[in-house]
């Protein structure tokens, strides 16, 4: 069934039309792909201390934000390096990308697609009304990102061919994988023509933007050594701190993934003993929670439980910000307690019931 119809305007974040949150302002950095150099990753980390609360902090889609932006300059600094080459379509870059694809798995190789559609859709005017939701993916063919919701996503089916996938839903359209970018930014240009209040994909009425449901695996976040190829680094809650930002740097390019957390491509073995953090699989993630959200009904991030075989997501309401779109257990705040899976429980009796 398709979303009613939107009655307000898209108010999704960036960084000149931040989100006003308790803690502060909130601006959202884009990363196409997830893909952040390693002077890039010194510029955000330099943001977040001159600008904001001196924390990066990783969302659902490879993307950054920065809370607390109270210190003006922070466009500019964003600017001068690089991670906003158009202001008018800074809203609308939001790309993901298979983050292993090319260096361990998958059918295709599909780096560099990301930053190629980004420069079509920043050099194509009407795609700067694009809703600030709508979301693009390229997947090598594991499975991983097209997982994730994307409006529209080109999916690996071998090493030069993909199918084309409309909010999950596989159409049946095969497409080249030299293709790819321009088939993506044809749905696109569509979908701005047709949406009317629209702001996803699966929110139009018309059967032809709906494709057969395709079954989700559940992909494991990367974590560790990967094929000795690359590092998969878990941070707590998908948060940086600005020193901890420099010190992935001193490896070279990251890619932030959708869960979360990051991959470092071409590492020594002795990355996470120089890190000294990120080695570690953390089943649990949770919302910014008390005080940085005025929605929130409680501390999540103080309340979290962590064990050994737990995913679970702590919601300090029912909007259940930043969810995990893999299986795990509901936590939702409420006075006096938590409901977990819908069931209330006692904050003193959580651990025992999780």
């Amino acid at each position: 069934m398709p979303t009613p119809a939107r009655v307000r305007a898209d108010a999704c974040p960036g960084v000149f039309a931040p989100h006003d949150a308790a803690d502060g302002p909130l601006a959202r950095v884009r990363l196409p792909g997830g893909a952040v150099s390693a002077a890039q990753l010194r510029a955000l980390a330099d943001a977040a201390e001159e600008c904001g609360d001196g924390d990066l902090h990783l969302t659902s889609r490879g993307n950054v934000q920065l809370r607390g932006v109270t210190r003006p300059g922070l466009a500019a600094r964003l600017t001068d390096a690089g991670l906003l080459p158009s202001p008018s379509h800074e809203r609308v870059r939001n790309v993901l990308a298979s983050p292993l694809s090319g260096l361990h798995g998958g059918l295709a190789d599909v780096r560099g697609l990301a930053a190629s559609l980004d420069a079509v859709l920043c050099s194509t005017p009407e795609l700067a009304s694009l809703p600030g939701r709508f979301l693009f993916a390229f997947d090598d063919g594991r499975g991983d990102v097209a997982g994730e919701g994307a409006d529209v996503c080109w999916r690996a089916l071998a090493a030069d061919e993909g199918t084309l996938l409309l909010a999950g839903g596989d159409t049946g359209r095969r497409v080249r994988l030299a293709d790819a970018v321009s088939a993506l930014i044809e749905v696109a240009l569509e979908f701005g023509r047709v949406r009317g209040s629209a702001w996803r994909v699966a929110e139009l009425d018309d059967p032809a933007w709906r494709g057969t449901p395709v079954p989700r695996g559940d992909v494991p976040v990367p974590v560790g050594m990967i094929a000795g190829v690359a590092a998969g680094v878990v941070p707590r809650f998908g948060q940086l701190s600005a020193e901890q930002a420099r010190a992935l740097a001193e490896f070279g390019p990251a890619l932030v993934t959708p869960w979360k957390s990051l991959v470092l491509p071409d590492v020594p073995a002795d990355v996470f003993e120089r890190l000294g953090f990120g080695g570690v699989p953390l089943g649990t993630s949770a919302c910014i929670g008390r005080p940085g959200c005025a929605k929130s009904r409680a501390d999540v991030r103080a309340d979290a439980v962590f064990r050994p075989g737990l995913r679970a997501h702590f919601s300090g309401c029912e909007r259940r910000c930043g969810k995990p779109s893999q299986s795990h257990v509901d936590v939702v705040a409420e006075a006096g307690g938590y409901r977990i899976d819908g069931r209330w429980v006692p904050l003193d009796e959580m651990e025992g019931k999780l």
